[in-house]
């Protein structure tokens, strides 16, 4: 018999795996283990995760590792980059490079509550060939890509996109 793979165009699901275990010499119980785990995703990349040193000192946290406010403002991030980069095509341009330098900003909420309250986008494209995009050609592209995010429609702390150009 074969498996028959339904595709609904108007749901997909993500998957990712994330593992922790307690060190063998931690007892947990006081509060003092190490955040250090794994983030196993579908296609197979594996990284390594861990608490905010920001917000769990060393060395209970793990600098080296990627934090869950880093990966939130990496998926804004590449969400907008991947919509910007398809768009730019479809428009005709040949992009180079893409570099964004994005942050997030983790503060009191309205109801007092510590939350991501912004994220700001810094995209610099560089464009060569034939059509070079003026400044308002690479907002509007950019709105565009905003508006088509997937990321940036689902999560609730003002998102900004602040273009930068040489």
């Amino acid at each position: 018999m074969t498996a028959t793979v339904r595709r609904d165009p108007e749901r997909h699901e993500y998957t990712a795996t994330v593992e922790w275990q307690r060190g063998q010499q931690e007892a947990y119980t006081d509060n003092r283990y190490s955040r250090r785990h794994e983030l196993r995703f579908d296609g197979g990349a594996v990284w390594a995760g861990s608490s905010s040193p920001l917000s769990v000192p060393l060395p209970m946290s793990d600098a080296s590792a990627v934090d869950p406010e880093e990966m939130l403002v990496a998926a804004t991030s590449s969400c907008h980059m991947l919509w910007f980069l398809s768009l730019a095509a479809q428009r005709g341009l040949r992009v180079d490079r893409y570099l964004d330098e994005a942050v997030a900003t983790l503060a009191r909420d309205a109801e007092g509550r510590m939350a991501i309250t912004v994220v700001t986008l810094r995209p610099l494209v560089t464009c060569s060939g034939p059509m070079q995009p003026d400044a308002g050609t690479l907002r509007e592209l950019h709105h565009r890509a905003h508006e088509s995010c997937y990321i940036a429609r689902s999560i609730r702390a003002e998102l900004r996109c602040e273009p930068r150009f040489d």
